[in-house]
C-alpha cells in the first residue's frame, strides 16, 4: 500500500522540545550552553533604538541655518535631559537672547547647518527575552539568543489569542463536554491557567480577565464572542499579539466542540503543574500553532531528538475532522481504500474510513482530516 500523509497536530505526555529564543536585533546573551533555566529567566537582552524627533533649531533661534553653528551648545552623540541647553544667541548687549532647550530626554542623532535641523533620538528601549520554558540551554547563538531544550507533555492547539505566559494548570471542567459556569472562576484562579470543556464563551473570558487568570484552555471558541472581545473581526488568522490580559488556546476549533478526550485527560494528569502557553496562530506560509507545554523531569540522556517525520495516515491513526458536517470530531482510521471515490462535489478523491468517538462510522476525503500525533 502507498503511504499517505496528512497535516498533523501533536498531543503527547512526553516529547523532547527545542525552542529558539531570539532577540529582534543583536545584543547580549545572558546564559551559556548547559545552563538550566526557568521559564521566567532572562536569557538575552538588547536595546532598541528610540524614536527619532526632527527639531528645527535654526527656526527656534530665529537665525539663518548657516550661522547656527555659532550658537549650538551640543554636538552629535551628546546625551540629553529634558531642558538641556541646545543653543543660545548672543543677544544685544547681553539682552534679548534666544535660548532653546531640549524638549525630550535622549541623545543628539545629527546636526545639519544646511537645513538648520537637529535629529533628536528618544532613549533606547530595553528588550529582554525570557526562556519561556524550563529546560537546558542546548545552543548559544552569539549575540542573538539561545536554543532551549527540555522534555514536556505537549499539546498543539487549533487557534489562540495572546502572547506567551505561564501558570499552574487548574482544571475547572468536570468533563471535556462541559460548558463552564462563570461562577467556577474565583480568586483561587488568579495567575493560573484554567481548563474549560467544550467552549469558553465571552462570559467566561470576561470573568477570567476580571479575576486575573493567566490563560484559558478550551475546546472551542465562538467567532462572534471573539469579535466582541477584540472589537474587530480577526479575518485571516495571524494572532498572538492581542493585549487582552490573558492567553487563550482553543484545542479543537470554533463553536461548541468537546475537548478531545486525550487532551482533557492530559490536562487532568498534569493538574497543579506549571505550564507555558502562547496563542500565536498563523495559517498561511510558515504555519504556527498555539502550544501548551508542561515541562517534566528529565535526565540528559532523555533529550535525544529524532528527526521529525510527516504525519502518516495508517489504520488506527487518531484523526480530527476539519470540514463539515463532522467538523472538530475525533476518530480513528479503520480503512484506507486505494481506489479513487466520487464525492458530493463530483470530484474523484482518495478517501478513508473512520470510526468517530461516538461510535459513528464515516467515509471522508483524506484532505478533510488532520492527524493527531502521539
Amino acid at each position: 500500500m502507498a503511504q499517505a500523509y496528512s497535516p498533523g497536530l501533536t498531543v503527547t505526555d512526553s516529547i523532547v522540545l527545542k525552542k529558539e529564543r531570539i532577540l529582534p536585533l543583536k545584543g547580549k546573551v545572558l546564559v551559556k550552553k548547559g545552563d538550566k533555566v526557568k521559564a521566567d529567566d532572562f536569557v538575552a537582552e538588547t536595546l532598541l533604538p528610540g524614536k527619532v524627533i526632527p527639531f528645527n533649531l535654526a527656526n527656534k533661534l530665529g537665525v539663518d541655518p548657516k550661522f547656527m553653528k555659532d550658537y549650538v551648545k551640543i554636538k552629535e552623540g551628546d546625551i540629553l535631559k529634558k531642558g538641556t541647553l541646545l543653543a543660545e544667541t548672543h543677544g544685544f548687549l547681553g539682552m534679548f537672547k534666544s535660548v532653546v532647550k531640549s524638549p525630550i530626554e535622549g541623545e543628539v542623532e545629527s546636526i545639519s547647518t544646511l537645513t538648520g535641523q537637529l535629529l533628536l533620538r528618544e532613549p533606547k528601549i530595553p528588550v529582554q527575552v525570557k526562556a519561556f520554558i524550563d529546560g537546558v540551554v542546548d545552543e548559544v547563538i552569539e549575540a542573538e539568543g539561545v536554543i532551549i531544550k527540555n522534555k514536556s507533555a505537549y499539546v498543539q492547539g487549533i487557534f489562540g489569542l495572546g502572547g506567551e505566559t505561564n501558570g499552574e494548570i487548574k482544571v475547572l471542567a468536570d468533563s471535556p463536554e462541559e460548558v463552564l459556569d462563570p461562577k467556577k472562576i474565583d480568586e483561587s484562579c488568579k495567575g493560573k491557567i484554567i481548563v474549560c470543556g467544550s467552549i469558553a464563551p465571552l462570559s467566561i473570558i470576561r470573568k477570567a480577565q476580571k479575576v486575573g487568570v493567566a490563560g484559558i484552555i478550551t475546546g472551542g471558541l465562538d467567532d462572534q464572542d471573539l469579535k466582541d472581545l477584540l472589537g474587530y473581526d480577526i479575518g485571516v488568522a495571524i494572532t498572538g499579539h492581542e493585549e487582552i490580559g490573558l492567553t487563550i488556546v482553543a484545542t479543537e476549533g470554533f463553536g461548541t466542540i468537546n475537548m478531545a478526550k486525550k487532551t482533557y485527560s492530559l490536562m487532568k494528569q498534569f493538574e497543579g503543574h506549571i505550564a507555558s502557553i502562547h496563542g500565536f496562530t498563523q495559517i498561511r506560509a510558515g504555519v504556527m500553532r498555539p502550544e501548551i507545554i508542561i515541562p517534566i523531569e528529565f535526565k540528559e540522556e532523555d533529550l535525544k531528538v529524532e528527526e521529525a517525520k510527516m504525519a502518516e495516515l495508517l489504520i488506527g491513526t487518531t484523526i480530527r475532522v476539519i470540514r463539515q458536517p463532522n467538523f472538530g470530531l475525533i476518530g480513528k482510521v479503520t480503512g484506507l481504500p486505494e481506489t479513487l471515490t466520487k464525492v458530493e462535489s463530483e470530484t474523484m478523491v482518495r478517501i478513508l474510513e473512520a470510526e468517530l468517538e461516538d461510535g459513528k462510522k464515516v467515509i471522508l476525503p483524506r484532505a478533510n482530516v488532520e492527524v493527531i500525533e502521539d
